[in-house]
């Protein structure tokens, strides 16, 4: 049968920049095979499908895929697909709505101006956890094609973080750095390991507009070669920020840039609220504008 799809442009107010999105919303009665090889037909870094939610107040169940697996939770589909739905409600302003992602659910606020565009913001659905640091960082780097020297941003050390995707955080110097990472195939596995498909953040304080980070994400074993925002890497940083970032109580605003490299720029918009001394709360925000619209047999 044939069923609608939207695409978008999700951290960005300018069509054709930001992270691509497939929506399609017509999901119902999809096999998982289906809703994989829909994915890898639209071949974006994440495709969405909306289905109807398991709690009658709640505005939607969505499943999220990239070209090679499906994802608990993912933040560029959150703001997007948030965006989308507010649209097709219709009326004006901002509302609230509640997504539920496998990770569980999820309360976003969304508005829209014309109707093509909006923004959105959810409050991070798990708290970010520490998994490991890494002291060999010489595999890392050689993975990345960078050297030893590159490595090392403010107090952040090398490791392992999740808000509900397991990121391997590299902060380096500098923009130079960032420009040159790219992934080593040969030397990946052994880097990161084989069992769960590695994802990499890179990021420096250097930026190349007035932001506060620049980042660049690979998870070639997701399908990804390089994603052009990561908004659930944005969600994990928020642990790390709270860890090593001498923040005061109260609340702290990062915009964080990515996608520069891929001609993609993206702005993610970190929101960090610190009390006695530890996270408190976290929020993830952005723009969105629909690009496309279609049917697609499936």
């Amino acid at each position: 049968m044939r069923r609608r799809f939207v695409t978008l442009d999700v951290f960005t107010s300018r069509p054709l920049t930001g992270n691509q999105l497939a929506v399609v919303l017509d999901a119902e009665g999809l096999a998982d095979e289906a809703m994989r090889a829909i994915a890898r037909e639209f071949n974006l870094p994440e495709t969405v499908f909306v289905l109807a939610p398991a709690v009658a107040s709640h505005r939607a169940r969505l499943r999220i895929f990239t070209p090679g697996r499906e994802l608990p939770f993912a933040g560029h589909p959150t703001v997007g697909t948030s965006v989308l739905l507010r649209s097709l409600d219709g009326g004006s302003g901002a509302r609230e709505l509640v997504l539920e992602e496998r990770i569980g659910a999820i309360r976003c606020e969304a508005s829209v101006g014309d109707g093509r565009a909006g923004s959105a913001r959810f409050t991070i659905p798990r708290e970010p956890e520490h998994l490991e640091d890494i002291d060999d960082a010489a595999d890392i780097a050689a993975a990345l094609n960078l050297t030893l020297d590159d490595l090392g941003c403010d107090d952040f050390l090398l490791g392992n973080w999740t808000a509900g995707n397991p990121f391997t955080f590299v902060p380096v110097r500098g923009l130079d750095a960032v420009k040159r990472s790219r992934p080593n195939p040969a030397l990946w596995d052994r880097a990161f390991g084989p069992d769960d498909p590695a994802a990499v953040y890179v990021f420096c304080r250097e930026t190349v507009e007035k932001h506060d980070f620049h980042a660049r994400m690979f998870a070639p074993a997701h399908g990804i070669p390089e994603d052009p925002a990561t908004g659930s890497a944005a969600a994990a940083l928020a642990g790390m920020l709270a860890r090593f970032g001498r923040l005061k109580d109260g609340v702290h605003e990062f915009a964080i840039e990515q996608g520069y490299e891929m001609e993609r720029q993206s702005l993610i918009r970190l929101s960090v609220t610190m009390r006695r001394g530890k996270l408190d709360s976290a929020s993830i925000g952005g723009d969105a504008v629909i690009v496309a619209e279609g049917t697609i047999e499936a």
